[in-house]
């Protein structure tokens, strides 16, 4: 299912790719943000499972995925340097989009202790170099070291479920994946939360 999902991720046009991290943006609540001149979208569970999207204005994107109950949960060990590591090979002005920001819900930093210099967490690195998705060297190199496989510790297949790569994504889809985790009491419940995912993809195109 992972290589299925990443397959799909890099069949899929970074338009559609960033369409659809908007919409499940919108319909997590969360509010994009601007860093640098690039946008951040953002998908959270509530309980410790995160993606985060930032899409640069020259058509290149950075992917962060956590698991908090994953190996790649670096978070727990508080290790600043093994967490710069997983970055190995991304551009650096992509990095930077990391370096020395605010907390914020999806991810927390990690402290250089002798600097101060902070980064923040992310147990799955992938981005976008204008023609196609990578994962990130210094996270696949960690992965070669620590036995583990890439994209099911990272979280990946589970954190990118919602955007339903490969798969019909409408508002109906949404709705309905929701509906099958228990989301809704009742169906009128249910048919007010199409009609608002259906407002979300009607603003967003």
């Amino acid at each position: 299912m992972s290589e299925e999902i990443w397959a799909a991720l890099g069949a899929t046009s970074l338009a559609e790719v960033r369409r659809r991290a908007a919409v499940i943006d919108a319909v997590t609540e969360i509010e994009p943000i601007e860093v640098d001149g690039a946008v951040r979208y953002a998908w959270n569970n509530g309980g410790g499972e995160s993606a985060v999207w930032y899409f640069t204005p020259d058509g290149r994107a950075l992917l962060l995925t956590f698991d908090h109950e994953s190996d790649l949960n670096l978070y727990a060990e508080g290790d600043y340097r093994v967490q710069e590591a997983l970055y190995g090979g991304v551009p650096e002005d992509l990095v930077a989009l990391v370096r020395d920001r605010p907390e914020n819900y999806e991810s927390l930093n990690l402290v250089d202790s002798d600097s101060g210099a902070t980064i923040l967490y992310a147990g799955g690195v992938f981005w976008f170099d204008g023609e196609r998705w990578r994962q990130a060297e210094g996270f696949l190199d960690h992965c070669r070291e620590e036995g583990l496989d890439p994209l099911s510790e990272s979280g990946f297949t589970y954190c990118l479920g919602d955007y339903r790569f490969g798969e019909e994504f409408t508002p109906e889809a949404i709705v309905g994946d929701r509906a099958a985790d228990g989301w809704y009491e009742d169906d009128a419940e249910r048919e007010k939360a199409l009609a608002e995912v259906r407002e979300i993809f009607s603003r967003l195109g």
